[in-house]
């Protein structure tokens, strides 16, 4: 049995009150690892730590903290493997997936940052001969950052990395649902020699530890990514504290495949948008409209494609689909399933829990499943699922799929193909999406800012604004 524990300070500690959670592996439903449940004062001790440690922290040249951050880099591309397959066994992500797209990303995330912070630069503006204005960007201070379950080191490394060369010292509260990859983390960051309090992580519950960051008065700021309702909660209790607020939250986004697209592309890569990481990903893209005159076409061979996606243990190679993170979350998905059919949806195929033999007996599977014949209105098109379900339907006019698209209160991505280059254009300045993909999915430049509208968020996260939301401008007007 595994223990997780907080890093507060610099060192590995059990919670104030010793009290601790169950933490189940997906794919099998049995408890391997408890998981400390957290309190507020965790939570303080943990930012009076990283208060303690922003003087030294700030101070420290851009080109030292870059230098850290890509130790840390180092240390966990080290260990891949190790943390690939902890990834898997918290998630029920096949390893494969673990191994080869998320801890590679994490790696990434503090790679690139720790590259960005040495070629950033800020702002000057001469006003005529009168003036020179520039601006000074200094670091916040104490920030939190929340993530979520699903890319559990991925999501978090990149919150951590701007932030930390930006000279901020953070707090950070994983999800309590995958921890394995944080306590990791924490590990890493002790043997790379990070100084104490720049870092630390409080593993527990967000009413408890999420709730306790976002009222706390010496965090400044704070980068959520998780579901439309706990971000709305953080916004109710932060924003009046006036607090930096960055929340990028859930998707139900559309797909929309125009005739003339590259065919066998686009199916390959709606099998991938459909049921990556079994649809866990809120870049997913669930509403898959097809244009008449290849519907039924399409239709056959995504179900085709569907079908064969590979349902097995996580740990297997071949695995392709493997199990939904909880057992709630499994509930959920399942009575999803059973919403469609009672909108009047047909089944294609999938729509019932996977069953498997072995260790795996007893894990928390579903059948990938498409759904056909529901209306745009329709709570299976409209809600945010966050599992392998996604519904197929036709249309005629661009105008009509368009306004489809737009109908729900989500906002966060979509994909379009086609070869019409005009239309490409046309109907992705129309979408109301944060991110557009043309004949493309999860295609991504670290560069570029990240981020929906409507529900599915405000601020941006990547690149140069990931930078900026970590710092606090001052402007400096000097006459001439």
């Amino acid at each position: 049995m595994h223990k997780v524990l907080n890093y507060i300070g610099g060192e590995l500690v059990e919670p104030n009150a010793h009290k601790w959670l169950d933490k189940p592996e997906p794919a099998t439903a049995e408890v391997y690892a408890h998981v400390p449940d957290s309190d507020e004062t965790d939570v303080w001790r943990a930012v009076e730590a990283a208060h303690r440690a922003f003087p030294s922290w700030s101070a420290t040249p851009a080109a030292d903290r870059s230098r850290m951050v890509r130790r840390i880099a180092d240390a966990i591309r080290a260990r891949l493997e190790e943390f690939a397959r902890a990834e898997s066994i918290d998630t029920g992500k096949p390893l494969s997936v673990a191994s080869t797209v998320d801890i590679p990303r994490s790696i990434l995330n503090f790679d690139f940052f720790a590259d960005a912070v040495t070629q950033f630069s800020s702002e000057a503006h001469a006003t005529d001969s009168v003036a020179l204005n520039y601006t000074l960007r200094s670091p916040l201070g104490v920030v939190g950052c929340i993530s979520p379950w699903n890319l559990p080191l991925y999501l978090l490394t990149w919150k951590l990395a701007p932030a930390l060369v930006m000279g901020n010292c953070v707090v950070a509260k994983p999800s309590e649902v995958t921890p394995m990859t944080a306590f990791l983390l924490a590990q890493v960051c002790r043997e790379v020699g990070l100084p104490p309090g720049v870092l630390n992580i409080v593993h527990g519950l967000g009413p408890k530890v999420g709730a306790a960051m976002s009222r706390h008065p010496e965090v400044r700021a704070i980068s959520f990514t998780g579901s439309t309702r706990v971000g709305a909660e953080i916004a109710r209790t932060a924003a009046p504290l006036f607090k930096k607020i960055s929340l990028e939250m859930g998707g139900k986004n559309p797909n929309v495949i125009f005739a003339d697209c590259d065919f066998d592309e686009a199916l390959a890569t709606t099998v991938r948008s459909s049921f990556a990481n079994q649809g866990q990903i809120c870049l997913c893209g669930p509403r898959i409209f097809v244009q008449n005159s290849i519907y039924e076409r399409f239709k056959e061979a995504l179900v085709a494609r569907t079908r064969a996606l590979k349902v097995g243990d996580p740990l297997d190679p071949k695995t392709e689909q493997g199990a939904l993170v909880s057992h709630q979350h499994f509930d959920k998905v399942m009575s999803y399933i059973e919403i469609a059919r009672k909108e009047g949806g047909r089944i294609l195929t999938g729509g019932a829990p996977a069953k498997l033999e072995g260790r795996c007996r007893n894990g928390w599977f579903v059948e990938p499943t498409l759904v056909e014949g529901l209306g745009p209105e329709c709570r299976t098109n409209q809600e945010e699922i966050f599992g392998p379900v996604a519904t197929l339907t036709a249309f005629e006019h661009e105008d009509e799929v368009l306004a489809w698209a737009n109908s729900t209160n989500y906002g966060l991505a979509a994909s379009v193909w086609t070869k019409d280059l005009s239309r490409a254009h046309r109907f992705a300045a129309q979408l109301h999406s944060g991110i557009v993909w043309v004949n493309c999915w999860m295609l991504r430049d670290l560069r570029t800012p990240f981020g929906g509208v409507k529900d599915s968020g405000v601020g941006r996260e990547g690149g140069l604004d990931a930078l900026r939301f970590f710092t606090e401008p001052k402007n400096v007007c000097i006459k001439l």
